[in-house]
């Protein structure tokens, strides 16, 4: 496996901010450039997007050795073989496309897990919409997303060899997304961070490498990890 870090050049950061501004649909074709054309590859890599500065920077972990995209940016890329020992902990961070699956009107698909804590809210009250709930027992957004989305990693850390440190972590910055030319390209995401432990090293290495959750095309599921400290 290699890990890359993909940084505007220096000199041309204008450049590189414009080529970037289409959104993750547009980050998961560009990043496929990085990687020599193969027939029938299916995509054998993970990504996150970050900001630094208003610049953007691109984390990528992959299987093959990615080349450079174009002269508006620099790869840094290193052998990726992380050998972790049971107990270890470590600093995370996760951003994911937390959903939970079940059927209505005899289908079955994928939902949002803030949207679905939304509506038992609202079942319990007796209510349909949220503009509806106006006294102050509705509850803030920000602590749904926290409740909701904090036990939606915690109901995969154990298979996923890792425990995590309850009252390290948070799950921050909801967003929508959607694609106004495929109404259908609709997901959302959660950025986690915190403290883990790990329980089992070949399960915990195969999620590193594997990623967590759903919409790993549009810069989901890579776990980046660090020591405490």
């Amino acid at each position: 496996m290699y890990f890359s870090l993909i940084t505007p050049a220096q000199g041309r950061e204008r450049e590189a901010v414009q080529q970037r501004m289409n959104g993750p649909y547009a980050d998961h074709q560009w990043l496929w450039q990085l990687f020599p054309a193969l027939a029938g590859t299916a995509r054998d890599f993970l990504f996150r997007r970050h900001e630094v500065d208003g610049m953007p920077r691109f984390y990528v972990l992959s299987k093959r050795k990615p080349d450079a995209v174009h002269e508006a940016w620099q790869v840094q890329t290193r052998d990726y073989a992380p050998q972790i020992a049971a107990g270890t902990s470590l600093r995370f961070e996760l951003r994911a496309n937390p959903t939970v699956r079940h059927g209505r009107d005899g289908k079955s698909k994928r939902h949002d897990v803030v949207m679905e804590a939304k509506k038992q809210l609202l079942s319990a009250k007796g209510l349909s919409r949220w503009a509806d709930w106006n006294d102050d027992t509705r509850p803030a957004l920000y602590s749904i997303v926290q409740q909701s989305c904090s036990a939606w990693l915690a109901r995969r850390s154990e298979r996923m060899g890792f425990t995590l440190d309850a009252d390290s972590l948070a799950a921050e910055a909801y967003e929508q997304h959607d694609d106004p030319s495929d109404r259908k390209l609709q997901f959302t995401t959660v950025d986690f961070s915190g403290q883990l432990t790990v329980s089992d090293p070949q399960a915990f290495a195969a999620a590193l490498a594997g990623g967590i959750g759903h919409a790993k095309a549009f810069g989901c599921g890579l776990l980046l990890v660090r020591p405490v400290g």
